[in-house]
């Protein structure tokens, strides 16, 4: 059956709401709810009024405390009014980062509750949080906008989210540990000055991968991963997209690019971290996600 078809003539049934932890940006359809950056004893109203640069100089500085708060229900509550109102949607799909790392998803919970007279929004933990995040909703979006259900869209998502795989690179873990996202790799912190760990995210939370001794077998390790998954995807048949995700580390991560471009074919997208994720990572983070094109 084409499910475009069965779409009410002038009406789009499903819209997606998201956070800045996918960074991307708003789309037709997709509404983006950025993360809160608070600045000593000021608040941002939105993460996006601080630019990457502006927040980097910031934690250089060190004069100043860093930190985010996740979006309000309110706030949510009005994403999905808008998107009903702008779209004509019925069903909202709202997918966060991961709620292991963020109260956002919980606050969509609350905000759910308060529409429900009005709309039928599925809220989704997507267990994850950049490109892994920002391709499920953007792929989710298109399938809404050819007429996919609630559920079909939900379901891809998930799937999308969950599938893909992400390593990151800091330089230190100190910003982790301060904003409590340290999750699993609580276990380097205390010898984090000894090695450069590579994380990754295990059951929504930041985990160690692998620990290597200096920064340039980090990057090279983290290309190595990427290139075996990129290699995994294309054994199966399917087709592999890659993105790059940095922070104040732009040269680093055009290598990174390269080499797995060299030793894949695939050209990687080079994405900087939104400031609401760049808090929490620090200045000179590197991060790569692999996924699939296509796959259902």
């Amino acid at each position: 059956m084409d499910v475009a078809a069965t779409a009410p003539a002038g009406r789009q049934r499903v819209a997606l709401v998201t956070d800045g932890g996918a960074c991307v940006p708003d789309g037709p359809g997709l509404a983006v709810t950025p993360l809160h950056v608070l600045v000593g004893d000021r608040r941002g109203a939105r993460s996006r009024e601080i630019t990457p640069g502006e927040l980097v100089d910031i934690m250089r500085a060190g004069r100043e405390r860093v930190s985010t708060s996740g979006v309000s229900p309110g706030e949510l509550v009005a994403a999905y009014r808008d998107l009903a109102s702008r779209t004509g949607c019925r069903s909202v799909v709202s997918a966060h980062l991961s709620g292991r790392v963020s109260g956002t998803v919980e606050a969509a919970r609350q905000a759910a509750a308060v529409v429900a007279d009005e709309l039928d929004v599925r809220v989704l933990d997507s267990g994850t949080f950049g490109m892994a995040l920002g391709w499920a909703v953007q792929d989710g979006a298109a399938l809404a906008a050819g007429g996919g259900t609630v559920e079909e869209v939900l379901h891809l998502v998930g799937h999308r989210a969950a599938s893909c795989r992400t390593w990151f690179y800091l330089d230190t873990l100190e910003h982790l540990r301060r904003g409590g996202r340290v999750g699993r790799a609580q276990a380097v912190v205390g010898s984090a000055l000894a090695i450069k760990p590579l994380l990754t995210i295990t059951d929504g939370e930041v985990a160690v991968a692998e620990r290597v001794r200096t920064r340039s077998r980090a990057l090279a390790r983290l290309v190595d991963l990427g290139v075996a998954a990129c290699d995994t995807i294309v054994e199966r048949g399917g087709t592999a997209r890659v993105a790059v995700h940095q922070l104040d580390a732009i040269a680093g991560a055009d290598q990174v690019a390269a080499d797995v471009s060299s030793r894949t074919g695939v050209v990687p997208t080079v994405v900087e971290l939104d400031p609401g994720m760049g808090v929490h990572a620090g200045p000179g983070t590197l991060g790569l996600v692999v996924g699939e094109v296509g796959e259902r």
